[in-house]
């Protein structure tokens, strides 16, 4: 019996070293086939590099006082200078919100705007859709507002959802409330209407 014991010695100790030598490799091995052999993806990192060397801002938000004391707050997701023109800003997704001392307001939110510090002039471009307090929705290809007067002028065709029925316009200008005068909205260039009932 006793070369059988030491036969069975012998296998439990190599059985010892060996078996975990065994697990130890294919862990190793399972590691380096989870490892990715791509390389990194040279347009991401392109893009990296340009986002580090910009300078942006995220969340912005301008806000300030016309001449009549209406109060104008800009918002946006991001802000950048405009490396051509110094005093200018580049702004996305732009919200612009104007309230009167009267309590009456308009809100502006477009994809795309600019503001000119210089001039005062803050300009949303491409589809800009406008909201009033007395209920006018409008859609619009950009606007300008002058951030001193509180005037905004629209550029371009728009379609107006009025209380009373639907209009059509060249321009529209807003010129914020003043002392004893109300927000006035003025609709130019060809203005059609169609007017719809009010239901008693």
């Amino acid at each position: 019996m006793q070369p059988a014991d030491n036969l069975y010695s012998q296998v439990v100790g190599w059985a010892k070293i060996v078996l975990p030598l065994c697990a130890i490799g294919l862990l190793s091995t399972l590691f380096l086939l989870a490892r990715s052999t791509t390389e990194p993806n040279e347009i991401v990192l392109e893009q990296v590099e340009a986002i580090a060397r910009e300078q942006r801002l995220s969340a912005p938000e301008f806000s300030g006082l016309t001449d009549e004391g209406a109060v104008i707050v800009i918002s946006a997701s991001t802000a950048r200078p405009d490396t051509t023109r110094p005093d200018t800003i580049s702004i996305d997704d732009v919200r612009l919100r104007m309230d009167n001392a009267d309590g009456s307001n308009i809100e502006v939110t477009a994809t795309l705007g600019e503001i000119d510090g210089r001039a005062g002039i803050a300009s949303l471009l491409g589809l800009a859709r406008l909201v009033t307090s007395s209920g006018y929705e409008m859609e619009t290809n950009g606007l300008i507002a002058e951030l001193d007067t509180g005037l905004v002028t629209t550029d371009g065709l728009l379609e107006i959802h009025a209380p009373f029925g639907q209009l059509t316009a060249g321009k529209v200008t807003f010129q914020m409330a003043s002392e004893g005068i109300s927000q006035e909205m003025l609709f130019t260039d060809g203005v059609r209407l169609l007017y719809t009932p009010q239901t008693p």
